[in-house]
């Protein structure tokens, strides 16, 4: 059995968890209603266990182990101290008012992912955001935010960014259609200086950053921005994020991941190159 690594998070943990659950219960051959009648649940609710998407109770855990034959105390502990790990709050459960439940779960598989794959059509992805770019986003895409409300949220934006200073930072693809970087979010000032910040990250080693530009026309992302996170826990499977006006879906069934994955790849390798990013962005800014 395995357990998240420190960096992993909350979130991680619930879904490392829960998979060891599942996995322990598949080789019992138990159902999950039976699962759930052990522990006095439905058997939607050991559904959502083993997926990682609600709380532990140690007690239930402890059930659930002795029920799956996980009587011996060396193999129990590991399962059982992950349970109080992942019900230890992320530091965005400050932010809760704030934030949209549907995004939580987002910031929690960001912390812990080894690799994110990210294409963007309107803007420059939040990880690479500067405060001002970002102020403007939120102030003239949500009218109804309080000023409270929208530095709270800039607040969270540049605490996200702090992942990538880490020592274990993960790796960010990122492709970038071109209109994002032309269309001037908060006035040519702050699409300016958003620009500029940009140039003084394309250096970073665990920085890809590729532009679709106009010219090719249509492309294999047609459908919208998108995200792909890989992990480093063997038992944790890609996930693919898409946001929507009101929520978000998170996938991880491997023929719909697999179909991402392939626009992703299609759409590196129809984008420029990586090392003409920082040309394309000095001829943008010296039209501004």
């Amino acid at each position: 059995m395995t357990t998240a690594e420190s960096g992993g998070g909350p979130t991680v943990r619930r879904i490392l968890l829960g998979s060891q659950l599942r996995r322990l219960r598949e080789d019992r051959g138990i159902s999950r209603e039976d699962a759930g009648y052990s522990i006095r649940a439905s058997e939607s609710k050991i559904s959502r266990l083993e997926l990682g998407r609600v709380s532990f109770k140690e007690r239930d855990v402890a059930d659930l182990l002795t029920l799956y034959g996980v009587t011996d105390e060396d193999e129990r502990a590991p399962l059982l101290s992950l349970v109080r790990e992942a019900n230890q709050p992320g530091w965005w459960h400050n932010y809760t008012d704030v934030l949209p439940g549907w995004f939580q779960p987002y910031i929690g598989l960001e912390e812990a992912a080894a690799l994110i794959r990210t294409y963007e059509v309107q803007f420059i992805p939040g990880l690479l955001q500067t405060e001002d770019y970002a102020r403007a986003i939120m102030t003239q895409g949500h009218k109804g935010l309080t000023a409270k409300a929208v530095e709270r949220r800039i607040s969270v934006r540049m605490n996200r960014q702090r992942l990538l200073m880490r020592p274990d930072h993960p790796r960010l693809w990122v492709v970038v259609d071109e209109a994002a970087l032309r269309r001037p979010i908060g006035g040519p000032k702050v699409m300016r200086a958003q620009l500029e910040y940009l140039a003084t990250l394309m250096e970073r080693p665990n920085l890809t950053f590729q532009i679709m530009p106009f010219l090719f026309g249509v492309h294999a992302a047609e459908g919208g921005a998108f995200s792909i996170l890989r992990f480093p826990e063997e038992d944790l499977p890609d996930i693919v994020y898409l946001e929507q006006l009101g929520g978000a879906i998170y996938l991880d069934k491997r023929e719909d991941v697999d179909r991402y994955m392939e626009a992703m790849n299609r759409l590196c390798l129809d984008s420029l190159p990586p090392a003409s990013t920082a040309d394309v962005i000095s001829r943008i800014l010296s039209q501004t």
